[in-house]
């Protein structure tokens, strides 16, 4: 390179932290070309070597990348918490070329020959078992990747698959800049009744920021429908929001993504026919704990008729307290979530806005999310000022062991901004293994509202779980301790990955938790306990609802990618409204939780023909809950039995066998039938 480049060397920072004060958007491409160029003349050297060992092929391939593995851990964190035109323009090039560079590796008959050479002789290797292992997963991934294919069809692969990665990064672009796009301004502050002052200050700082002063502005988020449509009392503007939200990506223009659906949806179909699969969602579920799509449906088809039926019963009592407000109208998908509080309000005494002022976000993350993971695991959290992160609002926290030995850094990027995708998630930038002596740094992302100046940032209810959701992803990664990067952390399987996510939002309102950080932030008055126990008695409320609306969404994955070669779809709007139907999920104040053209998980997100994972994963985790809570909740013994049996392995093992290992037992569904009130 004719200029430094910060991601050539390994970062001299502590943990290794990418060194973002020198990171520069021009850096990104060289870097990636350089670390192509690096990491396939480490191939070739291990292909020069004509005997064939476990440590020259796989612990060389292991050691492999490391440039471009660099470079990739922060374009795509920057990409999905800070984009910009430019890194849009690198991404769209990158991403055919990170294609054809996979397929160079795993599509290369010599280095499969050595791999399938090892896998031959796997019994007869002296080697422990998570090397054994490691042998075990890199040929199926061969495999899984068409390495056994003959050379012309490799070749056609090679098409597929780089076509395919510019399609699902133009979606996700798409999908952004719809967004931004369809954000509603509102003239008059009136308009906005039902809102708290910290949010209308939001919103009006929002529209000054679009250079709307003396506006107010509503963003779109990801999903069907908007966290202000609990509380909005203008009925009009509630319609105009969810139709906007329905509507994202799909009403022509430069970002609709109608013909990306089809196009990526038959060119995953012909690509799982060349791999020897009947369609997608045979050949991703083949590699995930379900198998087979049969057992996802098997699974999904016990829960339709129950959450269904209990939506429609949530939807008459909706109805009945409607009519006092709007005598002959009719419940629609708008009405839903602010009728809703109604119901709960009459029915549990319950009226979820009151509590947002009990969730500041500082004691939520503070005496709440770390302050359960120190009871429970018995780690510190120090905050690293001096440590500079990708973004002002991303805060970069040491974590300790309770000896003070170091477990790595976390790093927290609460509030939304218009460069943010939507929704929640967490990623590495730095991947733990023993091989090369690397620690974790893992970042949480969330899409709360930012506050204006000098205000506290105050949390939904919903936004509070979301916190406690992602940090348990965050100490999925954080607590990994592998000896192979292929392992680190969350690196397992689909349907398995939210488990430990959905096992950390127990703590949410464990009492000894919810008493130490659900405090008024003016007052310091706790949470009243008659409303958590309203909280808990209402725990199956709205769940008809919540259950249809995501099921809706996970059969639509499904649908689109069990689609075979011999299939034409047309019209993607009658494709997904027929699949809804045929599953008996269609209710239309109920709408499926992303529509086709906004769906980003599975058509951007890696979550194709996996989306069903979500409550695959909750029947692990509901059976946990119960177990935790059998053995006697927060307690040093059980987050040791969890994090040692569990969260520390990876993808070290088959992940229903360490399932079973730290369970003693296979999980139940009844505890999720139970919790969603489906039983």
């Amino acid at each position: 390179m004719t200029t430094p480049n910060p991601f050539v060397l390994e970062s001299t920072l502590d943990y290794q932290l990418p060194p973002f004060s020198e990171i520069r958007d021009e850096h990104y491409l060289p870097a990636f070309d350089l670390g192509c160029e690096d990491h396939l003349r480490e191939i070739e050297e291990i292909l020069s070597n004509e005997e064939v060992s476990f440590e020259n092929t796989l612990v060389a391939m292991e050691k492999s990348g490391q440039l471009l593995t660099r470079m990739l851990h922060v374009f795509y964190n920057k990409s999905s918490s800070d984009r910009n035109p430019t890194i849009d323009s690198i991404e769209g090039v990158i991403a055919p070329k990170l294609s054809a560079h996979n397929d160079a590796i795993k599509l290369n008959p010599r280095l499969f020959a050595r791999i399938e050479k090892l896998f031959n002789e796997k019994s007869t290797l002296k080697l422990d078992a998570e090397s054994l292992w490691l042998i075990e997963k890199y040929y199926r991934d061969f495999v899984h990747a068409g390495a056994k294919l003959s050379e012309a069809q490799r070749e056609t692969l090679k098409e597929y698959n780089e076509r395919l990665s510019s399609l699902e990064s133009k979606f996700d672009q798409n999908n952004i800049a719809e967004a931004n796009r369809l954000s509603i301004f509102v003239e008059d502050v009136s308009e906005l009744e039902g809102l708290s002052e910290s949010e209308i200050a939001a919103a009006a700082e929002g529209a000054k920021e679009r250079g709307q002063e003396g506006k107010f502005l509503v963003k779109m988020v990801n999903y069907s429908g908007h966290p202000m449509l609990a509380s909005l009392v203008n009925v009009e503007l509630r319609k105009k929001i969810m139709q906007a939200s329905l509507s994202k990506c799909s009403v022509g223009g430069e970002f609709d993504n109608r013909e990306l659906v089809l196009e990526i949806t038959t060119l995953r179909a012909k690509r799982a026919k060349l791999l020897g699969f009947k369609n997608h969602a045979e050949y991703v579920l083949s590699e995930q704990t379900a198998k087979a799509p049969e057992r996802a449906h098997e699974m999904l088809r016990k829960i339709a008729p129950a959450a269904v039926r209990n939506a429609r019963a949530e939807a008459k009592d909706l109805q009945q307290i409607m009519e006092k407000d709007q005598s002959g109208a009719e419940l629609a998908s708008w009405d839903w979530d602010f009728y809703t509080e109604k119901v709960r309000l009459e029915k549990y005494n319950l009226d979820t806005s009151l509590m947002k002022p009990y969730f500041e976000l500082e004691s939520v993350l503070f005496n709440g999310v770390f302050y359960a993971a120190e009871k429970l695991f018995g780690i510190s959290f120090k905050e690293r000022s001096d440590l500079v992160s990708y973004h002002p609002d991303a805060r970069v926290f040491e974590v300790f062991n309770e000896d003070g030995s170091a477990v790595g850094l976390f790093i927290g990027d609460f509030f939304t901004r218009e460069s943010k995708s939507g929704g929640a998630w967490m990623n590495n930038l730095v991947d733990q293994n023993f091989l090369m002596n690397q620690l974790p740094v893992v970042v949480n992302n969330l899409n709360v509202p930012k506050p204006a100046a000098g205000q506290k940032a105050l949390l939904t209810f919903d936004e509070t779980s979301t916190l406690f959701h992602e940090f348990g992803h965050a100490i999925h990664g954080l607590f990994s301790q592998v000896t192979y990067p292929r392992f680190s952390g969350t690196n397992v399987e689909r349907d398995f990955v939210e488990f430990p996510s959905q096992v950390n939002e127990m703590w949410m309102l464990w009492p000894e938790v919810v008493s130490n950080y659900a405090k008024h932030f003016e007052t310091g008055e706790p949470l009243p306990q008659e409303w958590i126990a309203s909280l808990k008695e209402s725990e199956t409320f709205n769940e008809g609802h919540e259950t249809t609306s995501y099921l809706a969404a996970a059969i639509l994955d499904l649908a689109w990618h069990e689609i075979d070669t011999e299939t034409e779809v047309k019209d993607v709007e009658e494709f997904e409204a027929e699949a809804i139907r045929s599953y008996g999920l269609d209710f239309d104040p109920v709408p499926v939780r992303y529509r086709s053209c906004y769906f980003n998980h599975i058509f951007a997100g890696g979550y194709s023909s996996g989306y069903y994972g979500y409550i695959w994963s909750e029947v692990l985790d509901a059976d946990t809950v119960g177990w935790f809570k059998q053995e006697g909740g927060l307690t040093r013994a059980n987050g040791e039995r969890f994090r040692n049996l569990l969260l520390s392995r990876g993808g070290s093992l088959d992940s229903m066998e360490m399932f079973r290992q730290f369970r003693g037992q296979d999980a139940q569904i009844e505890p999720l039938l139970i919790r969603r009130g489906l039983s």
